[in-house]
């Protein structure tokens, strides 16, 4: 099994949340900071209102915090966000050889379908798995493994695909494979993903 993420991973979207998050920062005459990024990257939107809002001390609730947001981001899921170079291309060969393929991610669920719709990916895929809905993030072995369980395989069954430092070691810990893609917005986190993963690539060309 084949278990891909989005954001980062086969689209080239974490520059919309980065925009979105200084817009939003800007707008209450804070910095966009490392320590704010690291607090938000690479999890769910629920865990990231919660932050920010202890972050900024707002008087505004998680629900507004996310309506903001939401608002931000628009339409640029289903209309701007491409594709990372030769994933049509890798997804083809996967498909043609028969691998079973699916999506665990973290995007907003209404974000993902716009994209995955607009991009023709939504045809690759047997299943996409929200951690929102889920209301986890892909930090825990444990999510890992029960992802596996829903796709009725074991993790030792999986390779997983993500950008995500975070997500790589907990789906290593879990037992899968791991192969990490690069995305220049965590240039950062490039030499432990290589330590981390099983192999590490700078695009899915390496894999043609």
């Amino acid at each position: 099994m084949l278990l891909f993420d989005l954001d980062g991973t086969l689209i080239d979207s974490n520059g919309v949340w980065v925009e979105v998050d200084k817009t939003f920062l800007a707008r209450r005459g804070a910095p966009y900071t490392k320590e704010y990024y690291e607090g938000v990257a690479h999890t769910i939107l629920s865990n990231c209102a919660v932050f920010t809002k202890e972050y900024l001390h707002l008087e505004e609730s998680c629900e507004e915090i996310i309506a903001e947001w939401m608002e931000l981001a628009a339409d640029k899921y289903g209309t701007e966000v491409p594709l990372k170079p030769h994933v049509i291309e890798y997804l083809n060969k996967c498909r043609e050889t028969g691998h079973r393929m699916a999506v665990f991610t973290a995007c907003v669920p209404d974000h993902c379908r716009a994209a995955m719709e607009h991009l023709g990916l939504t045809s690759y895929f047997e299943r996409v798995i929200y951690a929102q809905e889920l209301g986890v993030d892909k930090k825990s072995p444990a999510i890992f493994r029960a992802v596996a369980e829903s796709l009725g395989v074991s993790p030792r069954e999986c390779v997983l695909f993500d950008d995500s430092l975070t997500a790589c070691k907990a789906a290593k810990a879990a037992g899968m494979t791991v192969v990490g893609v690069r995305d220049g917005y965590f240039d950062g986190t490039a030499v432990d993903m290589r330590e981390i993963c099983d192999q590490y690539i700078e695009s899915f060309a390496e894999l043609l």
